[in-house]
């Protein structure tokens, strides 16, 4: 890429998107196209189509998908399949019609199986059943690698499919329904701080800036301890669903960011090739190769916070996948590695959470 280039990054607003765009200004990009959902609804064909003929960009970070925690794609199975089909599709082909030279497309440690090989090399993809839970967002995921796989070996296009673990960081989603395990377990212990500390204004603000299913920091007091109890949130009680067993792998959003520009400025398709007359797997995982239990996460942002409180694991709930950690030695040899552990990753989220 060039400093000069036109860079389209759909999903700029969101977790990683707006991770891109910082990364990408401060290395000297300057010439962005930035639509946001009012401004451009990616899972209309004919909106989209119309978009790319008229800007052309040069370069795609396909970042735009609906996203949520265990509760969220359970819920919403058929959103979850159908929007991000539609939304990687439009996208994608559109890129293809529009001659893009690039195209990075985001998608999901979840494709791989249930029971997959520890850590999870990119070959175990599709050998294997899905996780019951999120199995429709896992397969948007793999039609996605699959479309981009497809479109270079037809078309001679240059489509990249990076698959990260589970991220955080600023402008995470906070939703109580909706969000993933980190965001949702220091939002939860947080709130239950105040209550037990009983500092409302900080309470009423926290509601006013991300309301709990409509209730706001404007209901009273009453509806206020309702709607958090029904999350599981006490005075210094926490509830959290599953046995707390379950091992989760975590990545700083802004260093998947710094790996998605590495893999765009430096890694083409043909270096991801397979030798044979057969192509697969051709995606890389992005992660760090390293994991921790959801009850040793919840003690650290304990920990972090300074909650002094209980945790209720919740056994009734399911756990999901009990281990989903990434093999991330093609990445590494391709010549990216991560830096930041999970420990000052958590203390810089809190930080940020508490001042936004």
């Amino acid at each position: 890429m060039s400093r000069e280039d036109k860079i389209y990054i759909a999903g700029h607003n969101g977790l990683v998107g707006s991770a891109i765009l910082k990364n990408l200004r401060t290395k000297g990009y300057s010439n962005f196209i930035c639509k946001n959902h009012l401004e451009l609804d990616l899972t209309n064909q004919s909106d989209v189509l119309e978009f790319f003929a008229k800007e052309k960009p040069d370069y795609v970070f396909l970042a735009a998908a609906k996203v949520g925690g265990i509760v969220a794609n359970n819920t919403y199975r058929a959103s979850f399949i159908y929007e991000n089909m539609m939304i990687q599709n439009n996208v994608i082909h559109a890129s293809y019609l529009n001659r893009v030279k690039k195209l990075l497309f985001l998608g999901s440690t979840c494709i791989y199986p249930k029971e997959a090989l520890q850590p999870m090399p990119e070959d175990c993809l599709l050998t294997d059943v899905l996780e019951y839970t999120n199995e429709p967002y896992a397969i948007a995921k793999i039609a996605g690698i699959k479309t981009c796989e497809s479109y270079n070996i037809q078309y001679g296009t240059n489509y990249i499919a990076v698959m990260p673990t589970n991220l955080y960081g600023p402008n995470d989603n906070f939703d109580l329904e909706k969000s993933h395990v980190l965001p949702a377990l220091l939002r939860k212990i947080y709130l239950s701080k105040m209550l037990h500390e009983e500092k409302w204004p900080l309470i009423v603000d926290d509601m006013d800036k991300r309301p709990v299913e409509n209730i706001s920091g404007k209901a009273s007091q009453e509806e206020i301890r309702a709607a958090l109890s029904k999350y599981g949130i006490l005075p210094n009680r926490v509830e959290i669903w599953g046995t707390g067993k379950p091992l989760r792998e975590f990545l700083w959003s802004e260093e998947m960011a710094d790996a998605c520009v590495f893999i765009m400025e430096n890694v083409n398709f043909e270096d991801l090739k397979p030798q044979g007359t057969e192509i697969r797997n051709t995606h890389i995982n992005v992660g760090t190769g390293s994991e921790i239990s959801i009850k040793a996460l919840a003690e650290l942002i304990a920990g972090i916070t300074g909650f002094e409180g209980d945790f209720y694991f919740n056994d009734k709930k399911p756990d999901g996948t009990m281990r989903k950690l990434t093999d991330v030695r093609k990445l590494n040899s391709l010549g990216w590695k991560h830096k930041m552990d999970i420990e000052t990753g958590i203390d810089k989220l809190y930080k940020w959470y508490i001042n936004n």
